[in-house]
Protein backbone atom coordinates (compact mmCIF):
# COMPACT_ATOMS: atom_id res chain seq x y z
CA UNK A 1 0.00 0.00 0.00
CA UNK A 2 1.11 3.44 -0.61
CA UNK A 3 2.54 5.36 2.09
CA UNK A 4 1.18 9.03 2.74
CA UNK A 5 4.44 10.63 2.33
CA UNK A 6 4.42 8.62 -1.40
CA UNK A 7 0.83 9.62 -2.03
CA UNK A 8 1.57 13.70 -1.37
CA UNK A 9 5.00 13.27 -3.48
CA UNK A 10 2.86 12.79 -6.60
CA UNK A 11 0.54 15.36 -5.85
CA UNK A 12 3.11 17.71 -5.48
CA UNK A 13 5.23 17.37 -8.74
CA UNK A 14 2.41 19.63 -9.90
CA UNK A 15 3.02 21.82 -8.22
CA UNK A 16 3.78 25.21 -10.12
CA UNK A 17 2.95 23.80 -13.85
CA UNK A 18 -0.40 22.46 -14.27
CA UNK A 19 0.13 18.47 -14.90
CA UNK A 20 -2.16 16.81 -17.38
CA UNK A 21 -4.43 14.17 -16.72
CA UNK A 22 -6.76 11.97 -18.31
CA UNK A 23 -9.22 12.25 -14.96
CA UNK A 24 -10.12 14.19 -12.62
CA UNK A 25 -12.00 12.10 -9.62
CA UNK A 26 -13.82 14.63 -6.78
CA UNK A 27 -14.52 12.50 -4.05
CA UNK A 28 -13.07 9.34 -2.40
CA UNK A 29 -16.29 7.44 -0.69
CA UNK A 30 -17.48 4.30 -2.44
CA UNK A 31 -18.55 5.18 -6.00
CA UNK A 32 -15.47 7.28 -6.42
CA UNK A 33 -12.75 4.86 -5.25
CA UNK A 34 -14.89 2.24 -6.88
CA UNK A 35 -14.04 4.03 -10.17
CA UNK A 36 -10.70 5.41 -9.35
CA UNK A 37 -9.72 1.69 -9.07
CA UNK A 38 -11.39 0.19 -12.77
CA UNK A 39 -10.41 3.57 -14.62
CA UNK A 40 -6.59 2.81 -13.39
CA UNK A 41 -6.67 -0.87 -14.61
CA UNK A 42 -7.86 0.41 -17.70
CA UNK A 43 -4.65 1.78 -17.47
CA UNK A 44 -5.80 5.98 -17.62
CA UNK A 45 -4.46 8.27 -15.54
CA UNK A 46 -6.35 9.48 -12.59
CA UNK A 47 -6.32 11.69 -9.88
CA UNK A 48 -8.63 11.03 -6.73
CA UNK A 49 -9.54 13.82 -4.41
CA UNK A 50 -10.90 14.31 -1.45
CA UNK A 51 -11.92 17.33 1.16
CA UNK A 52 -11.98 15.26 3.80
CA UNK A 53 -10.42 11.54 4.88
CA UNK A 54 -11.28 8.48 2.28
CA UNK A 55 -14.67 6.91 2.93
CA UNK A 56 -15.02 9.43 5.61
CA UNK A 57 -18.47 10.86 4.54
CA UNK A 58 -21.83 9.24 3.41
CA UNK A 59 -19.83 5.61 3.17
CA UNK A 60 -18.81 5.32 6.66
CA UNK A 61 -22.47 6.04 7.73
CA UNK A 62 -24.52 2.97 6.18
CA UNK A 63 -26.09 -0.06 7.37
CA UNK A 64 -22.96 -1.76 7.04
CA UNK A 65 -25.32 -3.90 4.94
CA UNK A 66 -24.27 -5.55 1.11
CA UNK A 67 -28.04 -5.61 -0.09
CA UNK A 68 -29.97 -6.81 -2.72
CA UNK A 69 -33.05 -4.46 -2.36
CA UNK A 70 -35.86 -6.18 -1.31
CA UNK A 71 -37.97 -3.11 -0.08
CA UNK A 72 -37.38 -1.90 -3.79
CA UNK A 73 -39.40 -5.00 -5.45
CA UNK A 74 -42.37 -2.93 -3.81
CA UNK A 75 -41.37 0.33 -5.94
CA UNK A 76 -41.02 -1.65 -9.34
CA UNK A 77 -37.16 -1.19 -9.69
CA UNK A 78 -36.53 -4.96 -10.64
CA UNK A 79 -33.76 -3.57 -12.73
CA UNK A 80 -31.86 -2.38 -9.36
CA UNK A 81 -32.55 -5.23 -7.53
CA UNK A 82 -31.06 -7.67 -10.11
CA UNK A 83 -27.91 -5.34 -10.14
CA UNK A 84 -28.34 -5.63 -6.61
CA UNK A 85 -27.95 -8.77 -6.05
CA UNK A 86 -25.97 -9.58 -8.68
CA UNK A 87 -23.18 -7.32 -6.93
CA UNK A 88 -24.00 -8.93 -3.79
CA UNK A 89 -22.77 -12.25 -4.47
CA UNK A 90 -20.07 -10.92 -6.53
CA UNK A 91 -18.69 -8.85 -3.35
CA UNK A 92 -19.39 -12.27 -1.42
CA UNK A 93 -16.77 -13.33 -3.42
CA UNK A 94 -13.99 -10.30 -4.49
CA UNK A 95 -13.91 -9.18 -0.69
CA UNK A 96 -14.53 -11.97 1.57
CA UNK A 97 -12.42 -10.61 4.31
CA UNK A 98 -14.61 -8.01 4.93
CA UNK A 99 -18.10 -9.48 3.44
CA UNK A 100 -20.43 -12.17 5.05
CA UNK A 101 -23.70 -14.34 4.88
CA UNK A 102 -26.01 -13.02 6.73
CA UNK A 103 -29.10 -14.84 7.08
CA UNK A 104 -32.13 -12.31 7.96
CA UNK A 105 -35.58 -12.82 9.74
CA UNK A 106 -39.01 -10.48 8.70
CA UNK A 107 -41.40 -11.03 11.31
CA UNK A 108 -44.78 -11.21 9.68
CA UNK A 109 -48.32 -9.81 11.78
CA UNK A 110 -50.61 -10.76 9.16
CA UNK A 111 -51.51 -12.97 5.97
CA UNK A 112 -53.00 -11.03 3.66
CA UNK A 113 -52.35 -7.15 4.14
CA UNK A 114 -50.73 -4.63 2.23
CA UNK A 115 -51.93 -6.20 -1.18
CA UNK A 116 -53.41 -3.56 -2.59
CA UNK A 117 -51.74 -1.09 -1.52
CA UNK A 118 -48.18 -2.91 -2.69
CA UNK A 119 -50.16 -3.04 -6.41
CA UNK A 120 -50.65 0.31 -5.59
CA UNK A 121 -47.38 1.36 -4.78
CA UNK A 122 -46.14 -0.75 -7.96
CA UNK A 123 -48.28 1.38 -10.51
CA UNK A 124 -46.87 4.65 -9.18
CA UNK A 125 -48.84 5.50 -5.97
CA UNK A 126 -46.64 7.62 -3.26
CA UNK A 127 -47.84 5.85 -0.57
CA UNK A 128 -46.24 2.63 0.50
CA UNK A 129 -48.04 -0.24 2.38
CA UNK A 130 -48.26 0.14 6.28
CA UNK A 131 -48.39 -4.08 6.84
CA UNK A 132 -47.14 -6.59 4.68
CA UNK A 133 -48.94 -9.84 5.48
CA UNK A 134 -47.13 -12.99 4.69
CA UNK A 135 -48.77 -13.71 1.12
CA UNK A 136 -47.56 -10.43 0.60
CA UNK A 137 -43.68 -11.22 1.92
CA UNK A 138 -43.51 -14.88 0.34
CA UNK A 139 -44.00 -13.56 -3.35
CA UNK A 140 -41.68 -11.15 -2.62
CA UNK A 141 -38.86 -13.40 -1.44
CA UNK A 142 -39.41 -15.72 -4.09
CA UNK A 143 -38.87 -12.94 -6.98
CA UNK A 144 -35.87 -12.10 -4.84
CA UNK A 145 -34.57 -15.56 -4.99
CA UNK A 146 -35.05 -15.98 -8.54
CA UNK A 147 -32.81 -12.56 -8.90
CA UNK A 148 -30.40 -14.21 -6.60
CA UNK A 149 -29.75 -16.76 -8.66
CA UNK A 150 -26.90 -15.13 -10.82
CA UNK A 151 -23.39 -16.50 -8.81
CA UNK A 152 -25.25 -18.05 -5.98
CA UNK A 153 -23.36 -18.38 -2.89
CA UNK A 154 -26.28 -18.40 -0.29
CA UNK A 155 -29.53 -20.35 0.21
CA UNK A 156 -32.89 -19.67 -0.93
CA UNK A 157 -35.67 -18.56 1.99
CA UNK A 158 -37.97 -20.32 4.03
CA UNK A 159 -41.29 -19.22 5.79
CA UNK A 160 -42.22 -20.72 9.28
CA UNK A 161 -45.70 -20.37 11.47
CA UNK A 162 -45.99 -18.77 14.51
CA UNK A 163 -45.04 -21.85 16.92
CA UNK A 164 -41.84 -22.08 14.89
CA UNK A 165 -40.93 -18.76 14.90
CA UNK A 166 -41.28 -18.65 18.48
CA UNK A 167 -39.32 -21.01 19.22
CA UNK A 168 -36.65 -20.43 17.06
CA UNK A 169 -36.29 -16.57 18.54
CA UNK A 170 -38.77 -16.68 21.53
CA UNK A 171 -37.56 -13.01 22.44
CA UNK A 172 -39.99 -12.06 19.12
CA UNK A 173 -43.68 -10.22 20.16
CA UNK A 174 -46.09 -12.87 20.35
CA UNK A 175 -48.51 -10.87 18.14
CA UNK A 176 -46.45 -12.30 15.30
CA UNK A 177 -48.08 -15.07 12.68
CA UNK A 178 -45.23 -15.91 11.08
CA UNK A 179 -41.54 -15.28 9.98
CA UNK A 180 -39.49 -15.08 6.42
CA UNK A 181 -36.16 -15.76 6.51
CA UNK A 182 -33.38 -14.95 3.48
CA UNK A 183 -30.09 -14.63 2.75
CA UNK A 184 -28.00 -11.03 2.47
CA UNK A 185 -24.74 -9.92 3.28
CA UNK A 186 -22.77 -7.52 5.81
CA UNK A 187 -19.72 -5.83 5.82
CA UNK A 188 -17.69 -5.24 8.64
CA UNK A 189 -15.66 -2.51 7.89
CA UNK A 190 -16.83 -0.33 5.18
CA UNK A 191 -14.09 2.58 5.88
CA UNK A 192 -11.36 0.02 4.65
CA UNK A 193 -12.70 -1.15 1.58
CA UNK A 194 -12.72 2.00 0.50
CA UNK A 195 -9.28 2.54 1.03
CA UNK A 196 -8.54 -0.47 -0.30
CA UNK A 197 -9.74 0.70 -3.47
CA UNK A 198 -7.96 3.20 -3.82
CA UNK A 199 -4.68 1.28 -2.90
CA UNK A 200 -5.55 -1.08 -5.56
CA UNK A 201 -6.03 1.60 -7.95
CA UNK A 202 -2.29 3.31 -7.23
CA UNK A 203 -1.03 -0.44 -7.47
CA UNK A 204 -3.04 -0.58 -11.12
CA UNK A 205 -1.60 2.28 -12.55
CA UNK A 206 2.00 4.16 -11.57
CA UNK A 207 0.62 7.39 -13.18
CA UNK A 208 -2.59 7.85 -10.72
CA UNK A 209 -2.49 9.95 -7.54
CA UNK A 210 -4.67 10.48 -4.61
CA UNK A 211 -4.94 12.88 -2.11
CA UNK A 212 -7.35 12.91 1.07
CA UNK A 213 -7.38 16.28 3.01
CA UNK A 214 -7.45 18.39 -0.08
CA UNK A 215 -9.76 21.20 -1.26
CA UNK A 216 -10.45 22.18 -4.60
CA UNK A 217 -9.30 25.89 -5.14
CA UNK A 218 -10.24 26.96 -8.59
CA UNK A 219 -11.49 26.34 -11.69
CA UNK A 220 -10.54 28.26 -14.22
CA UNK A 221 -9.81 27.79 -18.15
CA UNK A 222 -9.72 23.90 -18.09
CA UNK A 223 -7.30 24.12 -14.85
CA UNK A 224 -7.95 22.70 -11.58
CA UNK A 225 -6.28 23.68 -8.62
CA UNK A 226 -5.93 22.06 -5.42
CA UNK A 227 -4.55 23.48 -1.75
CA UNK A 228 -3.98 20.50 0.89
CA UNK A 229 -4.50 20.95 4.81
CA UNK A 230 -0.97 21.20 5.14
CA UNK A 231 -0.67 23.86 3.04
CA UNK A 232 0.76 22.07 0.22
CA UNK A 233 -0.74 23.39 -3.11
CA UNK A 234 -1.09 21.68 -6.84
CA UNK A 235 -2.59 22.50 -10.57
CA UNK A 236 -3.98 19.69 -12.84
CA UNK A 237 -6.01 20.09 -16.30
CA UNK A 238 -7.86 16.79 -16.85
CA UNK A 239 -9.49 15.86 -19.76
CA UNK A 240 -12.53 14.96 -17.91
CA UNK A 241 -13.92 15.28 -14.14
CA UNK A 242 -16.33 13.06 -12.21
CA UNK A 243 -18.01 14.62 -9.70
CA UNK A 244 -18.37 11.66 -6.94
CA UNK A 245 -18.64 13.94 -3.87
CA UNK A 246 -22.50 12.61 -2.61
CA UNK A 247 -24.41 15.01 -0.81
CA UNK A 248 -21.90 17.46 -1.75
CA UNK A 249 -22.60 16.84 -5.86
CA UNK A 250 -24.43 20.09 -5.96
CA UNK A 251 -21.87 22.22 -4.31
CA UNK A 252 -18.78 20.86 -6.23
CA UNK A 253 -20.56 21.69 -9.69
CA UNK A 254 -21.20 25.44 -8.64
CA UNK A 255 -17.34 25.47 -8.26
CA UNK A 256 -16.38 23.88 -11.36
CA UNK A 257 -18.84 26.57 -13.25
CA UNK A 258 -21.85 23.93 -14.04
CA UNK A 259 -24.52 25.04 -11.14
CA UNK A 260 -26.81 22.25 -10.40
CA UNK A 261 -30.12 20.75 -8.53
CA UNK A 262 -29.51 16.89 -8.15
CA UNK A 263 -29.08 15.82 -4.88
CA UNK A 264 -32.10 15.50 -2.37
CA UNK A 265 -30.54 12.94 -0.07
CA UNK A 266 -32.55 11.71 3.06
CA UNK A 267 -31.01 11.05 6.59
CA UNK A 268 -30.20 7.60 8.16
CA UNK A 269 -29.63 7.29 11.93
CA UNK A 270 -28.07 4.10 13.63
CA UNK A 271 -26.96 3.33 17.48
CA UNK A 272 -25.07 0.54 18.59
CA UNK A 273 -26.33 -1.54 21.80
CA UNK A 274 -24.06 -3.14 24.55
CA UNK A 275 -27.04 -5.62 24.85
CA UNK A 276 -25.70 -9.14 25.17
CA UNK A 277 -28.66 -11.02 25.56
CA UNK A 278 -30.27 -9.23 22.56
CA UNK A 279 -27.07 -10.61 20.46
CA UNK A 280 -26.81 -13.85 22.14
CA UNK A 281 -30.97 -13.90 20.40
CA UNK A 282 -29.86 -13.24 17.33
CA UNK A 283 -27.71 -15.61 17.22
CA UNK A 284 -25.27 -14.20 14.37
CA UNK A 285 -29.40 -13.70 12.66
CA UNK A 286 -30.69 -10.00 10.97
CA UNK A 287 -34.49 -8.89 12.35
CA UNK A 288 -35.27 -6.92 9.47
CA UNK A 289 -39.10 -5.55 10.59
CA UNK A 290 -41.52 -2.63 9.93
CA UNK A 291 -41.92 0.33 12.65
CA UNK A 292 -45.55 1.21 14.08
CA UNK A 293 -44.89 3.87 11.23
CA UNK A 294 -44.66 1.62 8.67
CA UNK A 295 -40.54 2.54 8.05
CA UNK A 296 -38.34 -0.12 7.86
CA UNK A 297 -35.99 -1.57 11.11
CA UNK A 298 -33.37 -3.76 11.57
CA UNK A 299 -31.08 -5.13 14.04
CA UNK A 300 -28.37 -7.44 14.38
CA UNK A 301 -24.77 -8.20 15.68
CA UNK A 302 -22.28 -6.00 14.84
CA UNK A 303 -19.00 -7.14 16.20
CA UNK A 304 -20.52 -8.01 19.41
CA UNK A 305 -22.67 -4.81 19.82
CA UNK A 306 -26.17 -4.82 18.53
CA UNK A 307 -26.88 -2.65 15.74
CA UNK A 308 -30.21 -1.24 15.48
CA UNK A 309 -30.88 1.36 12.62
CA UNK A 310 -32.29 3.36 10.54
CA UNK A 311 -34.46 6.55 10.29
CA UNK A 312 -35.22 7.59 6.83
CA UNK A 313 -35.91 11.21 7.13
CA UNK A 314 -35.43 14.56 4.61
CA UNK A 315 -32.15 16.18 5.21
CA UNK A 316 -29.79 18.05 2.93
CA UNK A 317 -27.05 19.16 5.28
CA UNK A 318 -24.02 16.67 5.62
CA UNK A 319 -22.10 18.79 7.13
CA UNK A 320 -23.87 19.35 10.50
CA UNK A 321 -26.03 15.17 10.19
CA UNK A 322 -25.87 13.42 13.52
CA UNK A 323 -28.27 11.13 14.95
CA UNK A 324 -30.90 13.45 17.14
CA UNK A 325 -32.96 12.32 20.53
CA UNK A 326 -35.83 11.90 18.80
CA UNK A 327 -34.67 9.47 16.38
CA UNK A 328 -32.85 7.48 19.42
CA UNK A 329 -36.21 7.57 20.80
CA UNK A 330 -37.89 6.03 17.85
CA UNK A 331 -35.19 3.57 17.50
CA UNK A 332 -35.59 2.12 21.51
CA UNK A 333 -39.01 2.08 21.10
CA UNK A 334 -39.43 0.32 17.82
CA UNK A 335 -37.03 -2.62 19.50
CA UNK A 336 -39.04 -2.30 22.72
CA UNK A 337 -42.40 -3.50 20.39
CA UNK A 338 -40.19 -6.17 18.53
CA UNK A 339 -38.91 -7.63 21.47
CA UNK A 340 -40.98 -6.70 24.51
CA UNK A 341 -38.95 -8.30 27.42
CA UNK A 342 -35.76 -7.24 26.40
CA UNK A 343 -35.00 -3.81 28.24
CA UNK A 344 -33.87 -0.94 25.35
CA UNK A 345 -32.39 2.46 27.30
CA UNK A 346 -29.85 4.74 26.30
CA UNK A 347 -27.46 3.87 28.86
CA UNK A 348 -26.96 0.87 26.49
CA UNK A 349 -25.85 2.82 23.76
CA UNK A 350 -21.79 2.94 22.79
CA UNK A 351 -21.76 4.76 19.52
CA UNK A 352 -23.93 6.56 17.54
CA UNK A 353 -23.60 7.97 13.78
CA UNK A 354 -25.59 9.46 11.02
CA UNK A 355 -25.12 10.03 7.23
CA UNK A 356 -27.16 11.48 3.98
CA UNK A 357 -28.32 9.11 1.64
CA UNK A 358 -26.99 11.16 -1.67
CA UNK A 359 -30.52 10.47 -3.47
CA UNK A 360 -32.09 12.22 -6.75
CA UNK A 361 -33.68 15.44 -6.10
CA UNK A 362 -37.55 14.93 -5.78
CA UNK A 363 -40.71 15.60 -4.62
CA UNK A 364 -41.68 12.63 -3.34
CA UNK A 365 -43.60 12.70 0.49
CA UNK A 366 -42.13 9.57 1.73
CA UNK A 367 -38.37 9.30 1.48
CA UNK A 368 -38.65 5.54 1.27
CA UNK A 369 -40.35 6.07 -1.92
CA UNK A 370 -37.44 7.93 -3.91
CA UNK A 371 -35.68 5.73 -5.65
CA UNK A 372 -32.33 4.04 -4.67
CA UNK A 373 -30.96 3.72 -8.07
CA UNK A 374 -27.83 5.70 -10.06
CA UNK A 375 -27.50 7.77 -12.95
CA UNK A 376 -24.88 9.51 -14.51
CA UNK A 377 -25.78 12.89 -16.45
CA UNK A 378 -23.04 14.51 -18.20
CA UNK A 379 -22.54 18.01 -18.04
CA UNK A 380 -20.88 19.06 -21.72
CA UNK A 381 -17.85 20.94 -22.18
CA UNK A 382 -18.17 24.62 -22.38
CA UNK A 383 -15.63 27.50 -24.14
CA UNK A 384 -14.55 28.25 -20.17
CA UNK A 385 -14.62 24.58 -19.08
CA UNK A 386 -13.28 22.33 -21.95
CA UNK A 387 -13.94 18.92 -20.14
CA UNK A 388 -16.84 17.46 -19.55
CA UNK A 389 -18.25 16.86 -16.27
CA UNK A 390 -19.77 13.09 -15.11
CA UNK A 391 -21.92 13.57 -12.24
CA UNK A 392 -22.46 10.15 -9.89
CA UNK A 393 -25.95 10.80 -8.35
CA UNK A 394 -27.57 8.12 -6.02
CA UNK A 395 -26.32 4.82 -6.04
CA UNK A 396 -25.92 2.54 -2.86
CA UNK A 397 -23.30 0.14 -0.96
CA UNK A 398 -23.79 -2.55 -2.83
CA UNK A 399 -23.89 -1.51 -6.64
CA UNK A 400 -20.85 0.69 -6.62
CA UNK A 401 -18.68 -1.93 -8.70
CA UNK A 402 -21.58 -1.93 -11.46
CA UNK A 403 -22.11 1.95 -10.98
CA UNK A 404 -18.55 2.38 -11.43
CA UNK A 405 -18.49 -0.08 -14.35
CA UNK A 406 -21.16 2.05 -15.95
CA UNK A 407 -19.14 5.71 -15.74
CA UNK A 408 -15.70 4.22 -16.48
CA UNK A 409 -17.05 2.88 -19.52
CA UNK A 410 -18.37 6.48 -20.58
CA UNK A 411 -15.42 7.98 -19.57
CA UNK A 412 -13.06 5.66 -21.47
CA UNK A 413 -15.83 6.03 -24.68
CA UNK A 414 -15.24 9.79 -24.77
CA UNK A 415 -11.08 9.76 -23.72
CA UNK A 416 -11.11 7.01 -26.97
CA UNK A 417 -10.10 4.27 -25.00
CA UNK A 418 -11.47 0.39 -24.99
CA UNK A 419 -11.75 -1.52 -21.87
CA UNK A 420 -8.64 -3.74 -20.87
CA UNK A 421 -9.87 -5.77 -18.12
CA UNK A 422 -13.51 -5.88 -16.57
CA UNK A 423 -13.79 -5.37 -12.25
CA UNK A 424 -16.70 -8.30 -12.50
CA UNK A 425 -14.05 -11.32 -10.75
CA UNK A 426 -11.36 -8.99 -9.51
CA UNK A 427 -10.56 -9.27 -5.89
CA UNK A 428 -9.80 -6.15 -3.47
CA UNK A 429 -7.37 -5.34 -1.23
CA UNK A 430 -6.96 -8.26 1.18
CA UNK A 431 -9.38 -10.32 -0.66
CA UNK A 432 -6.41 -11.08 -3.20
CA UNK A 433 -5.83 -14.86 -2.43
CA UNK A 434 -8.14 -15.13 0.64
CA UNK A 435 -8.28 -18.57 1.91
CA UNK A 436 -11.80 -19.64 0.71
CA UNK A 437 -12.03 -22.68 3.32
CA UNK A 438 -10.73 -24.41 6.44
CA UNK A 439 -7.53 -26.48 4.86
CA UNK A 440 -6.46 -23.23 2.95
CA UNK A 441 -6.70 -20.79 5.66
CA UNK A 442 -4.65 -23.40 7.95
CA UNK A 443 -1.78 -23.56 4.70
CA UNK A 444 -1.84 -19.63 4.65
CA UNK A 445 -1.43 -19.14 8.14
CA UNK A 446 1.58 -21.76 8.52
CA UNK A 447 3.21 -19.81 5.48
CA UNK A 448 2.35 -16.67 7.40
CA UNK A 449 4.21 -18.07 10.54
CA UNK A 450 7.02 -18.69 8.85
CA UNK A 451 7.24 -15.92 6.83
CA UNK A 452 6.80 -13.10 10.13
CA UNK A 453 7.52 -15.25 12.90
CA UNK A 454 4.15 -14.65 14.85
CA UNK A 455 2.38 -17.02 16.27
CA UNK A 456 -1.03 -18.47 14.22
CA UNK A 457 -3.79 -17.83 16.62
CA UNK A 458 -2.77 -14.00 16.20
CA UNK A 459 -2.25 -14.07 12.62
CA UNK A 460 -5.94 -15.66 12.59
CA UNK A 461 -6.96 -13.09 13.97
CA UNK A 462 -5.58 -10.38 11.80
CA UNK A 463 -6.51 -12.02 8.77
CA UNK A 464 -9.97 -11.67 9.96
CA UNK A 465 -9.55 -8.01 10.48
CA UNK A 466 -7.44 -6.91 7.06
CA UNK A 467 -7.72 -10.11 4.86
CA UNK A 468 -4.02 -11.11 3.12
CA UNK A 469 -2.84 -7.47 3.80
CA UNK A 470 -2.52 -9.06 7.33
CA UNK A 471 1.16 -10.07 6.02
CA UNK A 472 2.90 -7.50 5.90
CA UNK A 473 1.34 -5.95 9.11
CA UNK A 474 2.57 -8.76 10.87
CA UNK A 475 5.77 -7.84 9.45
CA UNK A 476 6.08 -5.10 10.47
CA UNK A 477 9.40 -4.00 12.09
CA UNK A 478 9.57 -1.11 14.83
CA UNK A 479 11.26 -0.45 18.28
CA UNK A 480 7.68 -2.65 19.55
CA UNK A 481 7.09 -6.10 19.73
CA UNK A 482 4.13 -8.00 18.12
CA UNK A 483 3.07 -8.66 22.36
CA UNK A 484 3.05 -4.99 23.30
CA UNK A 485 -0.43 -4.12 22.70
CA UNK A 486 -2.73 -1.11 23.63
CA UNK A 487 -3.68 -0.30 27.51
CA UNK A 488 -7.42 -1.84 27.24
CA UNK A 489 -8.41 -3.08 23.77
CA UNK A 490 -5.73 -5.81 23.88
CA UNK A 491 -6.21 -7.43 20.69
CA UNK A 492 -4.69 -4.58 19.05
CA UNK A 493 -0.62 -4.28 19.13
CA UNK A 494 1.14 -1.15 19.11
CA UNK A 495 2.81 -2.43 15.98
CA UNK A 496 0.07 -2.30 14.12
CA UNK A 497 -1.07 0.99 14.68
CA UNK A 498 2.35 2.17 13.65
CA UNK A 499 1.69 0.64 10.57
CA UNK A 500 -1.38 2.14 10.09
CA UNK A 501 -0.01 5.30 10.74
CA UNK A 502 3.25 4.87 8.72
CA UNK A 503 1.09 3.56 5.53
CA UNK A 504 -2.66 4.18 5.02
CA UNK A 505 -2.49 7.74 4.29
CA UNK A 506 -2.92 8.76 7.92
CA UNK A 507 -3.51 12.61 8.74
CA UNK A 508 -5.14 12.74 11.79
CA UNK A 509 -6.06 10.40 15.04
CA UNK A 510 -9.74 10.25 13.82
CA UNK A 511 -8.57 8.23 10.74
CA UNK A 512 -7.07 5.62 13.31
CA UNK A 513 -9.68 5.57 15.55
CA UNK A 514 -12.57 5.79 13.07
CA UNK A 515 -11.58 4.39 10.06
CA UNK A 516 -8.51 2.18 9.67
CA UNK A 517 -9.87 0.02 12.82
CA UNK A 518 -13.15 -0.77 14.16
CA UNK A 519 -11.58 1.18 17.86
CA UNK A 520 -14.39 3.09 17.90
CA UNK A 521 -17.23 2.17 16.41
CA UNK A 522 -16.70 -0.82 18.31
CA UNK A 523 -17.25 0.76 21.29
CA UNK A 524 -13.64 -0.86 22.78
CA UNK A 525 -12.06 2.41 22.43
CA UNK A 526 -10.77 4.02 26.06
CA UNK A 527 -9.47 7.05 27.17
CA UNK A 528 -5.97 5.01 27.70
CA UNK A 529 -5.99 3.67 24.26
CA UNK A 530 -6.27 6.86 22.50
CA UNK A 531 -3.79 8.38 24.74
CA UNK A 532 -1.70 5.50 23.16
CA UNK A 533 -2.83 5.54 19.81
CA UNK A 534 -1.75 9.10 19.88
CA UNK A 535 1.54 8.72 21.06
CA UNK A 536 2.43 6.51 17.93
CA UNK A 537 0.84 8.29 15.19
CA UNK A 538 2.84 11.56 16.54
CA UNK A 539 5.82 9.44 16.46
CA UNK A 540 5.13 8.20 13.20
CA UNK A 541 3.99 11.41 11.66
CA UNK A 542 6.16 13.76 13.78
CA UNK A 543 3.70 15.38 15.38
CA UNK A 544 5.31 17.17 18.46
CA UNK A 545 3.20 17.67 22.13
CA UNK A 546 0.60 20.68 21.18
CA UNK A 547 -0.66 18.60 18.04
CA UNK A 548 -0.59 15.35 20.00
CA UNK A 549 -2.82 17.03 22.07
CA UNK A 550 -5.10 19.02 19.84
CA UNK A 551 -5.42 15.59 18.04
CA UNK A 552 -6.83 14.05 21.15
CA UNK A 553 -8.83 16.71 22.17
CA UNK A 554 -10.66 16.74 18.46
CA UNK A 555 -11.32 13.28 18.33
CA UNK A 556 -12.60 13.77 21.99
CA UNK A 557 -15.02 16.42 20.85
CA UNK A 558 -16.13 15.01 17.86
CA UNK A 559 -16.60 11.09 19.52
CA UNK A 560 -18.67 12.79 22.41
CA UNK A 561 -20.78 15.15 21.07
CA UNK A 562 -21.52 13.11 17.83
CA UNK A 563 -21.24 9.60 18.30
CA UNK A 564 -22.53 9.31 22.27
CA UNK A 565 -19.22 7.25 23.05
CA UNK A 566 -18.73 8.94 26.16
CA UNK A 567 -14.98 9.21 26.50
CA UNK A 568 -13.94 10.60 29.82
CA UNK A 569 -11.89 14.01 29.11
CA UNK A 570 -10.80 14.56 32.43
CA UNK A 571 -8.36 11.88 32.43
CA UNK A 572 -7.03 13.27 29.52
CA UNK A 573 -3.46 15.03 29.39
CA UNK A 574 -4.06 19.10 29.98
CA UNK A 575 -1.36 20.89 29.84
CA UNK A 576 1.91 21.07 27.84
CA UNK A 577 4.40 19.29 29.99
CA UNK A 578 1.70 16.40 30.07
CA UNK A 579 1.55 16.16 26.81
CA UNK A 580 5.55 16.46 26.58
CA UNK A 581 5.23 13.46 27.90
CA UNK A 582 3.57 11.52 25.13
CA UNK A 583 5.38 12.52 22.77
Amino acid sequence: MTSTAESQHGSEQRTGVPGDVDVVILGAGINGAGLFRDLSAQGVSCCIVDKADFGSGTSAAPSRLIHGGLKYLETGEFGLVAQSTLERNLLLKNAPHYVSPLPTVIPIFSWGKGMWAALRTLLGSTSAPRSRGAILIKIGLMIYDFYGSRHRVMPRHRLVGRRQALRDMPALTGSIVATGTYYDAKITHPERLVLELVADGLEANSNSSAANYTSLVSSSNGVLAFRRQNGGEFSLRPRLVVNAAGPWIDHVNAALGAPSRMIGGTKGSHILLKHDALVQSLAGRMLYFEADDGRICLVYDYLGKALVGSTDLAADNPDTVRCEPAEIDYLLESMRTLLPGMRFERDQIVYAYSGIRPLPASDAAIPGLISRDHSAPVAEPEPSRPFPIISLIGGKWTTFRGFAEEVADTALHRLGRTRKVTTRSMPIGGGKGFPADTAARSSWLAKAASASGIDEARLDLLLSRYGTKALPIARHQNASSNEDRLPDSHDYSVSEIDYIARNEFVEHLADIVMRRTTLAISGSLTTSDLQQIATIAGRALGWNAQTIGEEIDQVVTQLNGTNLMGLQPERLPRTTSDRAKLA
